[in-house]
């Protein structure tokens, strides 16, 4: 029998968004930079800009949206940015047969699509307390989780599969339609909106942003979940970054094996999407996510280790249980957001949230490029294991390993 969240059409409405969503960005990271190559014959630089223009978006408004997400109502904020990709994205096929495709109009759409993109992650980490009760959000958020996981696993390959069989410009195509899907399942959901609050409430774009700061800051959780996240993707950054080539050069590994290894890790965020509404259940909100990562962390040690025999199979016990872990923790550190912080100002925390710990991920990857370069690749992953197995302390003390779950904190226990 069908319980919890998954009873609510408008919860499933909402997870079909996602799936459109999911499976649309996944196969576009396949299909933009095919474009490039295929079409444009753009180097390997030009390829580099388009990635980071996606990225760069989020540093540019990702405060500021947070103030704009909470002035407005969320699914409209969705609803919008889902219509604006699916413009900007139809506008590159079109482009292509009208003989007008450039290198210059491709960055524009990347950053553009990017902004639309930061518009709708904090509207949607807002939005979910709207659709599920309190006692809901974690089992709410891991059934998310499991398909952004799922879109990780199957978005690329199917990506790739399209490419050929359609070409490059058309599988665009296909992505500005899975963004006019997601629109449309927003659009479908009948529970009403919350009001935006008048103008006359509103506060001042950079007091707003202070405001949200400040509450993350102050936060007796939340700082201690700052720290941990911004470290935990420092390291974790680094690693990834360096993967590909330690796989390659100090492993001595084939092409085909290293794509599948890289793609164990979508496995253990498939398996953290199923098990997280149990466990969270189970063992408490608070519990489970800072234990997720002290359990989970020491497998990080078994990455360098890895060697092209049957240690291979470290690499994807590490990344089966690092990504397990890591959603576990997501899931649990976004419900408690949702739990403890006021209404109104929802928005400006999760932006400022991700502000702060995504903007450590270009620093790690290019950290981890310079340790390589010092002391090689194999050496470099043992220092940022490590690193990444101690950055968990901060939560050691904070609250949480003195709590079940996150209503423990709203009533001082």
């Amino acid at each position: 029998m069908t319980t919890g969240v998954l009873r609510s059409p408008d919860f499933l409405r909402f997870l079909g968004s996602h799936v459109a969503n999911e499976i649309g960005i996944n196969i576009s990271r396949v299909a933009l930079p095919l474009v490039a190559v295929l079409v444009l014959q753009a180097g390997a630089l030009e390829v580099g800009a388009l990635s980071a223009l996606q990225s760069a978006a989020f540093l540019a408004v990702g405060l500021p949206a947070g103030v704009w997400v909470d002035r407005l109502r969320k699914r409209r904020v969705m609803m919008a940015a889902d219509l604006a990709r699916c413009a900007l994205l139809a506008s590159l096929p079109l482009a292509h047969q009208l003989g007008l495709l450039s290198i210059g109009m491709m960055f524009a759409v990347a950053l553009l699509v990017g902004t639309a993109q930061v518009f709708n992650d904090v509207a949607d980490q807002t939005y979910l307390p709207e659709l599920v009760t309190k006692e809901h959000l974690s089992s709410g958020n891991s059934k998310l989780e499991f398909v952004r996981s799922s879109g990780a696993l199957a978005g690329p390959s199917l990506g790739g599969v399209l490419v050929q069989l359609l070409g490059a410009p058309l599988t665009v195509l296909v992505t500005a339609l899975t963004s006019l899907t997601s629109a449309l399942f927003l659009r479908s959901i009948r529970t009403p909106d919350r009001q935006a609050p008048p103008a006359e409430e509103r506060t001042g774009m950079w007091s707003g942003i202070r405001e949200g700061l400040a509450f993350v800051w102050h936060d007796r959780v939340l700082r201690p979940i700052i720290l941990t996240t911004t470290g935990t993707n420092l390291c974790l950054s680094a690693v990834i970054g360096l993967s590909v080539l330690f796989l390659a050069e100090e492993v001595k590994l084939p092409p085909g094996l290293i794509g599948v290894l890289l793609m164990s890790g979508a496995v253990g965020g498939l398996l953290g999407g199923l098990s997280g509404g149990w466990l969270f259940k189970r063992y408490g909100t608070a519990r489970v996510t800072w234990l997720a990562l002290a359990v989970t962390s020491p497998f990080g040690l078994l990455l360098p280790m890895t060697q092209a025999d049957w240690r291979v199979s470290f690499f994807t016990i590490t990344s089966i249980a690092l990504s397990w872990g890591a959603i576990l923790y997501n899931v649990g550190q976004l419900t408690y957001r949702q739990t403890v912080a006021p209404e109104h100002m929802l928005g400006r925390i999760n932006a400022t949230v991700r502000f702060v710990v995504w903007s450590t991920m270009p620093v790690g990857a290019l950290l981890g490029g310079l340790v390589a370069q010092q002391i090689g690749v194999r050496q470099a992953l043992w220092v940022f294991m490590a690193g990444r197995l101690i950055s968990f302390v901060p939560l050691l003390f904070s609250p949480l390993p003195r709590l079940r779950d996150f209503t423990q904190v709203r009533t001082g226990s």
